[in-house]
């Protein structure tokens, strides 16, 4: 099995945009008004964007063997493991195809509703070493685990949180991965502009074909409407959106900073922390945290995304910060004092 050059960009630009509008319907309304048709030719709806999702094969996971026929339309699931495995080339990171199904599971538990305002900085994050999740309650100053009564005050986990985010967004290493994470992403873009602008001309080409074939007289004008306005009109949605991609490919190669000003802008945002409203400081949380796993006397933060220049500009601004994909892990243990 190898990546379809046509189709990988689509699968990609998927990921990206659920990331960041967490809603299946949206996504495939901007594919539909970009132009971009699935396999069959048909139109994008949310069932097809869950699908896409939950596929591991954007990973570079191939399962076969999985289901057996029951019946003339019928079938089943076969025991995973009876199941056959294939390593392939990714269309995707693992952390942002993780990310996605994370987001698809916890809408469908209803247990974290987009949009929905949380009361603390780290809830929906932050499990027991056991394995529960871990929550304040009413008037209570610290996460608390049902099952094995752990605790951890409120305000030590903000300044765990808080010494972590100068060591995550200064070090080396994590600025080297945010570069190497920007030019990916401008090479993901191109590789889409690419696939955009073939799917272009191959529009082109069969409206010319129809065409021909309508002043041949081998089609009826019945005939070279029902194939010729479809054509049109995903051809004019699909050179909308071509200046719309070729300027984010010139905004993403314009706006890279150099590594001082990155470094800047994260001391910036560590000394601006205590005073940050709590709403950016939940936008920043989910921007970067993963999970956070409270055992005894030690705390795992679990890192998963590196905000842009831009991003950490914007929040010296207290203007919004939008969650994007992005890839990298950072573990921070810190020994904490028990709560009594």
């Amino acid at each position: 099995m190898v990546v379809n050059p046509a189709e990988a960009p689509i699968r990609r630009r998927i990921y990206e945009l659920f990331a960041e509008h967490r809603r299946k319907g949206v996504v495939a309304r901007l594919l539909n008004d970009a132009g971009h048709r699935t396999r069959a030719g048909g139109k994008w709806h949310d069932i097809t964007i869950g699908r896409s999702l939950r596929c591991p094969s954007a990973k570079g996971i191939y399962y076969y063997n999985r289901t057996r026929q029951t019946g003339a339309w019928t079938s089943e699931e076969k025991p995973e493991s009876e199941w056959g495995t294939l390593q392939i080339e990714p269309i995707v990171s693992e952390s942002i195809w993780a990310q996605c199904n994370q987001i698809l599971e916890e809408q469908q538990k209803r247990e974290k509703r987009p949009g929905k305002k949380p009361v603390q900085l780290f809830t929906g994050l932050t499990f027991c070493a056991c394995g529960q999740k871990m929550y304040v309650k009413a008037n209570s100053p610290k996460y608390v685990c049902q099952k094995c009564l752990n605790k951890i005050p409120v305000v030590d986990l903000e300044a765990i949180f808080h010494d972590e985010l100068e060591a995550y967004f200064t070090a080396p290493e994590r600025i080297a991965q945010h570069f190497e994470a920007a030019h990916r992403n401008i090479g993901e873009k191109e590789k889409l502009l690419l696939s955009h602008k073939s799917e272009i001309d191959k529009i082109r080409n069969e409206m010319a074909s129809t065409h021909k074939l309508y002043v041949e007289g081998h089609i009826t004008p019945q005939g070279f409407g029902q194939f010729y306005k479809p054509a049109e009109e995903r051809l004019n949605q699909l050179v909308a959106e071509l200046p719309k991609l070729e300027a984010e490919i010139d905004h993403s190669k314009v706006k890279s900073l150099s590594a001082e000003e990155v470094v800047s802008e994260a001391k910036a945002l560590y000394t601006r922390w205590p005073k940050l409203p709590v709403e950016d400081k939940r936008r920043i949380v989910e921007s970067i945290v993963e999970k956070i796993t409270v055992g005894n006397g030690e705390i795992d933060i679990t890192l998963s995304h590196a905000p842009s220049s831009e991003e950490l500009v914007n929040t010296q601004q207290a203007l919004p910060v939008r969650t994007k994909s992005g890839s990298g892990r950072s573990r921070a243990e810190r020994s904490i004092r028990p709560s009594m």
